[in-house]
């Protein structure tokens, strides 16, 4: 191989994970998984579901029963994703996990915080213009006046001073980073699972209010 530098020959491709591996390396977290829709690459529809003009394109999941469906299972999971290979990536909240979704710009900055405080922040994914905080789920507490929803932007009042934030817990879900958001690009880990226990939510809460 003369005139071929020596970096180029042992070279090796890096091999992207399938949405198949994604999908499997969640259920080994314990995370369950559905599929979800995907955003169109060509045509006039921006979203791969039946819903004409659907708000949401690529962002929600292919089934109204996503709660029941979303499972560990690998033959099952390996099966979904088979039949479809670009489906998205759904993970139901309230299980396992919560995640706090906020504007990116706040979310970057709380990062940054909490870094300089030395606390872990567990996983921490960035889906387009928002930054999502994974942390341990407050599941079913005993007192239901302790349990809000996702839909909250401004409940309950501690967190009236951050417009946006979102806590995703029981009956919600996110879209998984290695799934693609609409335009075509990833959503991405800033901070991977690792495997440690999840940060308290209350804990991360401190910095993103």
């Amino acid at each position: 191989m003369v005139g071929v530098p020596l970096a180029r020959r042992t070279r090796k491709r890096v091999a992207h994970p399938t949405r198949i591996d994604i999908v499997l390396g969640y259920a080994a977290l314990g995370w369950a998984c559905a599929p979800g829709a995907h955003p169109m690459r060509h045509g006039t529809r921006a979203c791969s579901c039946d819903r004409i003009g659907c708000p949401d394109p690529g962002q929600h999941p292919l089934s109204p029963a996503w709660n029941v469906q979303a499972t560990t299972d690998t033959a099952m999971l390996t099966l979904w994703w088979q039949r479809e290979a670009e489906a998205n990536v759904i993970l139901p909240t309230g299980r396992v996990f919560d995640v706090f979704d906020v504007p990116a710009a706040h979310g970057l900055a709380a990062l940054s915080r909490i870094d300089a405080a030395g606390v872990f922040t567990g996983p921490v994914a960035e889906n387009g213009d928002r930054v999502l905080f994974y942390v341990a789920t407050r599941g079913n507490p005993d007192d239901e006046d302790e349990w809000w929803s996702c839909s909250l932007d401004c409940v309950p009042s501690a967190i009236e001073d951050t417009p946006g934030l979102r806590w995703h817990c029981r009956d919600s879900y996110v879209l998984a980073p290695g799934s693609t958001l609409p335009g075509g690009r990833p959503a991405t880990w800033l901070r991977a699972p690792d495997h440690r226990p999840l940060p308290d939510p209350l804990r991360i809460l401190d910095f993103l209010v």
